[in-house]
């Protein structure tokens, strides 16, 4: 491969492309849960598109997953029921970006600006994948170089804008934009995207699952939710099978959904599933028919009378990680393709 990742673009899925075999898993109860939460996040929405209330009201990355749960519904910019709720999203997140590229609201709380920078870019590049609006191509190619130039000495990342330190779910989130800003047809330099894998593969102990730092101090311990992120950045790096792929799943399969017993893991509920629900994607099979029906049955009971589902941070977050997971087999946005 050349120097850099530069796909041709892949055309936007429509409705009618939806394979039979995933658009079984989507029960009654599911879409009717779908429907609620999305009307509850449309409800939720600002006039200058932004979402989340209390200390993460206006925050970037709540925008920018809210957008991903109405593209993952099929609505695109200037397209279907959620079209405005999308083109909304998109403005506020052009209004937060710096002339430098780097996207956040600065009076809002985060748990790290590098979070919501990755999860703007990526929505921002799923949108353009499905609309090709021209405008958005120069502020994603800034926001793109802001995370190539933030990238440390192990080849990771970390919370604020700067090569300095890195973690495994930060990278993460950086490494799934990367792979967005590629399937949208923009510039990735390939070496970027080697030693963001290096580091990743790096994190992963014994056991299958991802230890959070590489630093000297940090306990080498696996936890669910980044476990679930480490498999989906080595697919969304390339690695499609190895024994990585084979002893991160197997260390997912311990933390089985079940609706009577509990979700598995040991907090980041939402995060970890979102991660997980596409890691099961990507793998396929067995993998991803036992464990969609387990989550979205789960999801599905957990869901609050207003459509919303709560999380520590916000119920816009939770909501939209909820929807997020529970539409999958539409396959609508491009960075599930396999």
């Amino acid at each position: 491969m050349g120097p850099f990742w530069h796909p041709a673009q892949a055309a936007p899925p429509v409705a009618d492309q939806v394979d039979p075999s995933h658009a079984s898993l989507l029960t009654d109860s599911s879409l009717d849960s779908i429907k609620r939460g999305l009307t509850f996040l449309a409800q939720q929405q600002r006039e200058d598109g932004s979402f989340g209330t209390r200390g993460y009201a206006r925050n970037v990355g709540v925008c920018s997953l809210a957008g991903m749960a109405f593209l993952a519904s099929g609505s695109t910019p200037g397209r279907g029921v959620y079209a405005r709720k999308i083109d909304q999203c998109i403005e506020y997140l052009l209004a937060h970006s710096s002339a430098e590229g780097f996207i956040a609201a600065v009076d809002a709380s985060s748990r790290g600006p590098m979070y919501g920078h990755g999860f703007a870019t990526l929505f921002l590049c799923e949108a353009y994948g499905m609309s090709e609006q021209p405008g958005l191509r120069d502020t994603i190619g800034q926001a793109v170089q802001v995370i190539v130039e933030a990238q440390n000495a192990e080849g990771g990342w970390r919370y604020q804008p700067e090569s300095s330190a890195a973690d495994i779910s930060v990278t993460v989130c950086q490494v799934m934009a990367l792979r967005a800003a590629r399937n949208a047809g923009i510039s990735v330099p390939r070496e970027t995207i080697d030693r963001s894998i290096a580091y990743v593969k790096a994190c992963q102990n014994p056991d299958g699952g991802f230890r959070y730092m590489l630093s000297a101090g940090r306990a080498p311990i696996s936890e669910f939710a980044r476990s679930a992120a480490g498999v989906v950045s080595l697919y969304n790096g390339g690695i499609y099978e190895g024994p990585e792929i084979e002893r991160g799943l197997a260390y997912l399969m311990q933390f089985f959904p079940d609706k009577d017993k509990g979700s598995g893991g040991s907090g980041y509920y939402f995060y970890g599933q979102y991660y997980a629900a596409q890691a099961m994607w990507h793998a396929g099979g067995p993998a991803w028919q036992r464990w969609f029906p387990a989550i979205r049955d789960h999801l599905v009971a957990r869901q609050r009378a207003d459509g919303s589902w709560m999380d520590s941070i916000c119920a816009e977050y939770g909501t939209a990680m909820a929807t997020i997971v529970l539409q999958v087999p539409n396959n609508y946005l491009p960075i599930l393709q396999r």
